[in-house]
């Protein structure tokens, strides 16, 4: 979150002094943000030069803003025909200030925005930095995070904001040390957009804070880290002096009015300090990595690299460029509600839109970068991208290059396909359920735990090549935890066999396993789910006569249960799947699972309590045991207290819950006595 994202100017300059209200009213910072900003005082993130991209990110974004507002015919009355950034440096004075004549903000949105960090995912952020173990933990933490204008408190002892929307007469000031309060003030008559203004921490070059009001540093620092923003970085410096003073002499000179001193009202010679050059234009031996990471930190408000660009020229029909990032760490709000999603629209350099949602489905809603139309019209909306074909289009091939790209890592570069699937892949298994037409890709790019590794996680296509002679299924369970599973009498066929189970416990898998029937060719099939046959042909004629043969001598006894369980079960039958339990509880085919079940409960949705099957081990000394009681015609209530008791071990086996636990205990110490 970065909140003064709207614009920024300075009360350093004489016209941004005047008429200033005495009136100021005192705020506290709410909890989460007063700990947050101790951090960023406490200087937690080492770099600390990265301040000033964060600043001019935001004052950038506040230019954008403004300019779509008036090419969308919104009545602001404000001047745009030299929309730019200046950066003004004080030495003597101590302070760094970044303005910009950007769309700015209300009194309003100053209060609600500032001082007010704790949005979604703060709470998680401060309890997993309290949880953090080193420093550099931390610092990944807080780039997760993006704090953005509270960076300025790293190398600021007071920061000072001044601002007016395009749309207002009236500004608003802000100030604070970061400590505990901070105080907001209307001003008259302020500038068009916003600026911050840093009174600088003393020099400390052992803690890595240099002087920012060095020329020379800010330089730097610009070049590094915002060279690409697509609007002029203005800045009075020796160059531009020298320039102007050789320049006196000239009538032309004289005639532009430039100044070579520098007074009250004259125009200050200004060097323009970056290059403005949109990354996404130029070819790819022309930029550096460096500069394609700065880039994705500018549009993303992330501290960190990106895991991966992904760069794309689309020619014929239509004409786009795209330049996209696939992050190296998943953002605190990636599965809350609120979250944005989508990449930045542009059409022929000019800013559209954050968050384009159209161009991105919700799978890959932590897909950032840039998508620049030739063709589309400067003035479209939300509500007609929706409509457009070349919006549609542009869609599809975009997803189908990020997929493609992350199934080139799996194989050219496994360890970062590794992190993306840990990060993101909760996320990306989402695709399963609604976007058809890339399902198989999805499946391609999917990994899973299994019971070939405990450790690593295994692909569809290495689980194919893995399979038995003859297999038909990829087999899998759906479960809490890998232990639930792990542990549960369904795998006891399957481990004694040697066949590999997928072990699903992402709360998504329970929902696209009952809609993807197949990967290339070989149907899901559940373990828990429908009959199980591991056999070969020659082990079925084998096992053929036996089978048959306990069909009959149980015959009477699965029956007896099938009545006497009827309200729990919908039938008792012999189970191929168990070697040691003396029992289990399976759906049937299309049965919904008993997780998937408890989800629409917690959602709200009323669903009809399913009944389930009990399969028996007809090998097991327990189920033998009982069908001989039974069939000597011992006592009916002793009997049946067995078949609950049963029924009862095979469902906590599973990690389901029985309906009545206290008479569960009451029989079972029954049992136990009678046996002493």
């Amino acid at each position: 979150m970065n909140p003064p994202s709207h614009g920024t100017c300075s009360p350093g300059t004489p016209q941004e002094r005047k008429h200033v209200s005495t009136q100021a009213e005192t705020f506290e910072f709410q909890v989460e943000a007063r700990q947050l900003l101790q951090l960023m005082i406490h200087s937690i993130y080492s770099n600390k030069d990265v301040f000033l991209r964060e600043l001019i990110s935001n004052a950038s974004d506040a230019l954008d803003k403004l300019r779509l507002e008036s090419l969308r015919g919104t009545e602001l009355h404000a001047d745009t025909s030299d929309l730019h950034i200046e950066i003004e440096a004080d030495k003597e004075a101590r302070t760094l200030t970044i303005r910009d004549n950007g769309i700015g903000m209300s009194h309003a949105e100053v209060i609600e925005l500032i001082g007010t960090i704790a949005k979604s995912g703060t709470a998680q952020l401060l309890q997993e930095l309290k949880e953090a173990k080193d420093a550099a933990a931390s610092q990944d933490l807080i780039g997760q995070f993006g704090v953005g204008f509270y960076s300025a408190f790293m190398v600021a002892d007071r920061v000072t904001l001044l601002t007016r929307h395009a749309a207002q007469h009236q500004g608003t000031r802000w100030e604070s040390s970061g400590e505990g309060t901070y105080t907001i003030e209307a001003v008259e008559e302020a500038p068009q957009g916003t600026a911050v203004t840093l009174h600088l921490k003393p020099e400390d070059a052992e803690d890595r804070l240099f002087d920012y009001a060095s020329e020379h540093k800010i330089k730097e620092i610009v070049k590094r880290y915002s060279d690409f923003i697509t609007w002029p970085i203005r800045m009075a410096t020796e160059t531009a002096r020298s320039a102007a003073s050789a320049d006196t002499d000239s009538a032309e000179s004289e005639a532009d009015g430039a100044a070579a001193d520098e007074g009250e009202g004259a125009t200050r010679p200004m060097e323009t300090l970056n290059s403005m050059k949109a990354l996404w234009a130029r070819s790819r031996d022309e930029v550096t990595d460096d500069e394609y990471h700065e880039f994705y930190k500018h549009i993303s408000h992330d501290w960190n690299d990106p895991l991966e660009t992904i760069r794309m020229h689309a020619e014929g029909t239509f004409e786009y460029q795209s330049l996209l990032f696939l992050p190296s760490q998943a953002p605190p709000d990636l599965f809350l509600r609120e979250r944005k999603r989508g990449v930045q629209l542009y059409v022929k350099r000019v800013f559209i839109m954050d968050d384009c949602e159209d161009l991105m489905p919700e799978y890959l809603r932590f897909v950032k970068g840039v998508v620049d139309a030739q063709d589309l019209s400067l003035n479209v909306s939300r509500e007609t991208l929706q409509q457009d074909r070349q919006i549609q289009l542009m869609r599809r091939r975009l997803v189908k290059k990020v997929l493609s790209t992350v199934k080139d890592m799996m194989s050219e570069h496994p360890d970062r396909y590794a992190t993306f699937w840990k990060e993101f892949g909760r996320a990306v298994k989402e695709g399963l359920l609604d976007d058809f037409e890339n399902r198989d890709a999805i499946l391609e790019i999917s990994s899973f735990p299994s019971t070939h590794d405990a450790e690593e996680s295994v692909t569809l296509r290495q689980y194919l090549d893995r399979m038995k002679d003859g297999q038909q299924h990829i087999y899998y369970m759906t479960g809490e935890s890998r232990q639930t599973i792990e542990s549960s009498p369904h795998m006891e066929a399957f481990r004694a066999k040697g066949f590999e189970v997928l072990l699903l416990t992402d709360p998504i898998d329970e929902m696209w396993v009952g809609s993807v029937p197949e990967f290339d060719g070989k149907q899901f099939q559940s373990i828990a789910k429908g009959q199980v046959d591991l056999d070969t042909e020659e082990e079925k004629k084998e096992v053929e006569a036996e089978r048959e043969r306990q069909q009959k001598e149980f015959a009477e006894l699965l029956s007896w249960m099938t009545t006497t369980l009827s309200e729990k079960v919908k039938e008792v039958r012999l189970s191929s799947r168990l070697t040691t339990s003396p029992a289990c509880i399976v759906g049937d085919t299309y049965d919904v699972t008993p997780n998937l079940e408890n989800m629409f409960r917690a959602m709200g949705q009323d669903i009809p309590q399913i009944k389930r099957i009990l399969e028996l081990n007809p090998g097991h000394p327990l189920v033998t045991g009982l069908r001989e009681a039974h069939g000597k015609g011992e006592d009916p209530a002793a009997l049946e207290e067995v078949a609950e008791l049963l029924h009862g071990m095979a469902l906590l086996a599973e990690g389901g819950e029985l309906s009545d636990p206290s008479r569960f205990i009451t029989l079972l110490a029954g049992r136990l006595e009678r046996t002493l």
